[in-house]
């Protein structure tokens, strides 16, 4: 028993390690994704070290201490996600009259079920509906929705990277980029609010580093930070939504969010994980909301399962003329501006290995 729990301590450890080596190749990224599981079996690990380990040598004394850094480190990683962390730019309820909501989902592509979308968006009434891994099967059952919802912007793709929008607001000027590779598109979207308010939506799905999909990070984090650097140039106030495959504490996510200088709504809401939608215990925040000072969240979390491998995430949110916060985001400094444009470029050069039509 004690022999067991040293070699799982020691994977434990590994496991925690490997995100900090700055490698951009899945295996060394997708730890990141599971640090609140990694959190929990630290804790647990080390309870079971007190009372399995007999002999209180210099090596059980070294497992356990670095137990208890790796504890210490993901809690700092992680409370702000918790609410025991403020809220930042909480809706004040004067202004939710001026209120808009987005449903943002992951339908996956194999998924047949496309009435409980249909029926859960008839439910909620978002004003904008965002889709991705939406094929041609997706968009003809999703014309039912066309009636309220006569705005739309569409890239009906097959191989899990199509994207289709909805709303009924009005649509000042819509347009499609791609920022790092011709078959994965994303969304940029001027609307304007009932009351004449204008801002700027994207719309984003990069591709995830994980052994079934991209052998390494780099178009993923190539294509967020392009994103980020476009929202720099929006005039207006802005939302960023959409299937990150990314949590937002890893490197190129906090990069992402210094350099767009957008909100995290998640800081002192919750962690609002949606992916996977089966595995309650095995479930990671990939899909991520970001948005501008000038936006006030009023409501953000998960929707019922409708078949996806991921939960719908809604946000409702409203628009101010003046904000009274101010620094809410750190910039990137020299350094990291320098790395931004590396890992863009490196994302350019990244030649994805997707088939034009996917299959299970």
């Amino acid at each position: 028993m004690e022999f067991v729990l040293y070699i799982l301590c020691c994977i434990v450890l590994v496991v925690n390690i490997l995100p900090f080596i700055p490698h951009q190749h899945w295996f060394f990224r997708v730890w990141d994704f599971g640090r609140i599981q990694l959190l929990f079996l630290l804790i647990i690990l080390f309870l079971l070290s007190i009372f399995v380990f007999s002999d209180f040598t210099v090596f059980s004394r070294v497992v356990q201490f670095f137990l208890l850094v790796f504890i210490g480190y993901n809690l700092k990683v992680l409370l702000p996600y918790t609410p025991l962390y403020s809220q930042e730019n909480k809706c004040n309820r004067s202004n939710e009259e001026d209120s808009v909501s987005i449903v943002s989902v992951n339908v996956y592509q194999f998924n047949s079920e496309y009435d409980k979308l249909i029926r859960l968006i008839e439910e909620v009434n978002p004003d904008i509906i965002l889709t991705m891994e939406s094929n041609r099967n997706w968009e003809a059952y999703l014309k039912k929705i066309e009636t309220n919802y006569p705005n739309t912007h569409k890239v009906t793709l097959e191989n899990t990277y199509g994207m289709h929008f909805y709303t009924h607001l009005n649509v000042i000027q819509s347009k499609t980029n791609y920022f790092v590779a011709d078959d994965i598109p994303s969304f940029e979207i001027i609307l304007e609010t009932n009351s004449g308010k204008r801002f700027t939506f994207f719309g984003v799905h990069p591709p995830p580093p994980s052994p079934t999909e991209e052998e390494n990070s780099k178009e993923r984090d190539g294509e967020l930070l392009s994103v980020a650097k476009k929202v720099k140039e929006s005039n207006y106030p802005v939302i960023v939504s959409g299937d990150f495959n990314n949590v937002a504490w890893a490197n190129s996510s906090v990069l992402f969010k210094k350099k767009s200088q957008l909100i995290d709504p998640r800081i002192g809401r919750g962690f609002v994980s949606t992916f996977h939608a089966k595995y309650r215990l095995l479930r990671f925040p990939i899909d991520l909301f970001f948005h501008s000072e000038t936006i006030q969240v009023n409501e953000f979390k998960t929707l019922r399962a409708i078949g996806s491998d991921h939960l719908p995430l809604f946000c409702k949110f409203c628009i101010v003329t003046e904000n009274k916060s101010e620094n809410l985001s750190e910039n990137t400094n020299v350094a990291e501006d320098v790395e931004i444009e590396e890992i863009i470029e490196e994302g350019k050069k990244e030649e994805g290995d997707r088939d034009a039509v996917a299959t299970e």
